[in-house]
């Protein structure tokens, strides 16, 4: 049995730098730390923090001690810094460089009265934080149902221009597409492309990889965005393709009588869930 393994699987380097220095954080402090939301889409990653003292909340109110709060690489709505700093919260800021970069443009086009199409997932919290940037003309489009109800809402602000803008981790294809679909019926947009170079290269590595092989592995959190994309694009090439967080996942049988596998891993995935997968095809 062969199999081949994603160069670019694995941490981002936002989550790593998030992983890391909140391992740093924890050594230097003698209280707990809290973090706002999962830090990774990882549950094997979280166990670890918890059981290193790391406090996950879900907003600022759970953290009535005061304790220093991380915000992960996803970023958060501005209106937590002003909450935070209105109760004293002191702010360890872990967005990713690639998302602190989309919050400065989106902001800087409203300045400029552009209306902002928002191309995303509705629930990501890279989207909501990106949203609040935005100011009130700001419209997120994550299916091809929501593009119409995006143009008339352009079309009935006092906006004359708009501005594309997308989710780090969003699907290349689709994007395109949306804004394609987009530039038919608007005549002035413009589009910047905020898509993570890393996110684009393990995409079209998956791509590249699932064509090659008979079964595909794909290993990340359940509630990942990028991983979930990786698994839709292996399995249009290949249909063995599952998703798992974990090797206790797989059934070793199914691994059986295959020539090729592949493994690719999304941006939240560490190195050690990795490894032990490919140790589960090397024994197999």
């Amino acid at each position: 049995m062969e199999y081949l393994v994603g160069k670019t699987a694995g941490f981002c380097y936002g989550v790593k730098n998030a992983v890391e220095k909140t391992k740093q954080s924890i050594q230097k402090e003698g209280d707990p730390i809290c973090c706002l939301g999962e830090l990774v889409h990882n549950s094997e990653v979280i166990r670890s923090l918890k059981n290193k003292g790391v406090c996950f909340i879900d907003n600022l109110q759970q953290n009535p001690q005061k304790y220093k709060t991380i915000i992960r690489a996803h970023g958060v709505p501005k209106e937590v810094y002003k909450k935070a700093e209105e109760n004293k919260i002191e702010l360890i800021d872990l967005t990713c460089p690639k998302v602190l970069k989309i919050h400065k443009i989106v902001s800087e086009y409203n300045q400029k009265n552009y209306y902002i199409f928002l191309i995303g997932s509705k629930v990501h919290p890279e989207v909501i934080g990106t949203a609040s940037f935005c100011g009130k003309d700001v419209n997120i489009i994550e299916n091809y149902d929501d593009i119409n109800i995006a143009i008339d809402n352009f079309k009935k602000s006092n906006r004359k221009k708009a501005a594309i803008v997308v989710q780090t981790t969003f699907s290349i294809e689709k994007f395109n597409k949306i804004v394609n679909n987009i530039k038919e019926k608007v005549e002035n947009v413009e589009v910047i492309n905020t898509i993570c170079n890393a996110t684009k290269i393990r995409q079209e590595e998956t791509a590249e990889i699932s064509k090659k092989v008979d079964y595909m592995i794909i290993i990340g959190g359940k509630n990942s965005s990028n991983t979930k994309k990786l698994y839709e694009i292996s399995k249009r090439n290949c249909n063995e393709t599952i998703c798992v967080e974990s090797s206790q996942e797989i059934d070793v049988q199914k691994l059986k009588n295959k020539k090729i596998i592949g493994i690719m891993a999304g941006a939240s995935t560490p190195q050690i869930s990795i490894e032990n997968v490919i140790n589960l095809v090397e024994n197999t």
